[in-house]
């Protein structure tokens, strides 16, 4: 495991008690970090403070990310128990049911765009005052490959995170004299507990996607966004960072 120097600096990370959310955490407070984890899952968040105390400063945080007013009750909590804001990692997100877009429940594709991309929104507009009063701060959003090729029968969650690289490069140039950075990353599917919301179908398409010939790991998601967090990123904004085993045409 590279080193990555993030002593003293100050965390959050959504939808953070388990998956690509937990191995961020892991990795951020590796490098030194103080993270908070955020989950609207009580139950595994407490496992996963419990689990990550070991590892560092960690405050678990109840949020819902569609609801701005947990957001910020959320980011208020967040700065007084860790003294400060210096990085958001924007990972909550769910997949949503598998459908062709003309049969596509509406019901699930606003649970979708609410948690995927309205969510992300919420963090960011909350959060980016603290970055502009500090005069530094450093955004990553996950984002999906589905978000710029589409994938069939996954209308929602390739809309959202389509959304999600649009909205990276708005905020990126509104922010890029802040020395504030806001980049996302565009993984291939990884194997987490989000392939319970998906068809067998799906998960073999994805795969069959993908040169590598395998799921990408959640560690592997983490080394990459732990770099974008940190000071070293110093230069690129509105950036997308493709880890999809060589599926990502553009």
């Amino acid at each position: 495991m590279n080193d990555i120097d993030l002593k003293g600096q100050r965390a959050i990370v959504t939808g953070a008690a388990q998956g690509i959310g937990r191995a961020i955490a892991e990795r951020l407070l590796h490098s030194g970090a103080a993270v908070a984890i955020w989950d609207r899952d009580q139950g595994a968040l407490a496992q996963a403070e419990a689990a990550l105390g070991a590892r560092g400063q960690v405050a678990a945080i109840e949020a819902d990310v569609t609801d701005l007013d947990s957001v910020t009750a959320a980011v208020e909590a967040t700065a007084a128990r860790l003294g400060g804001i210096d990085i958001l990692v924007n990972n909550a997100g769910i997949s949503g049911p598998n459908a062709p877009t003309w049969e596509y429940p509406p019901e699930a594709w606003d649970e979708v765009l609410a948690i995927d991309l309205t969510g992300v929104f919420y963090c960011c507009r909350a959060v980016v005052p603290h970055l502009i009063a500090r005069g530094y701060g450093r955004i990553v959003n996950i984002a999906s490959v589905a978000g710029k090729e589409g994938n069939p029968n996954a209308p929602a969650y390739s809309a959202a995170k389509a959304g999600v690289i649009a909205l990276t490069k708005s905020l990126g140039k509104e922010l890029a004299g802040h020395d504030i950075a806001v980049n996302c990353v565009t993984p291939a599917a990884a194997r987490t507990r989000i392939f319970d919301q998906m068809t067998q179908t799906h998960v073999d398409y994805m795969l069959s996607k993908i040169p590598r010939g395998r799921f990408v790991e959640v560690e592997e998601i983490a080394a990459l966004a732990a770099w974008l967090a940190s000071r070293e990123c110093s230069f690129t904004t509105g950036g997308v960072f493709d880890i999809s085993g060589g599926r990502a045409t553009y």
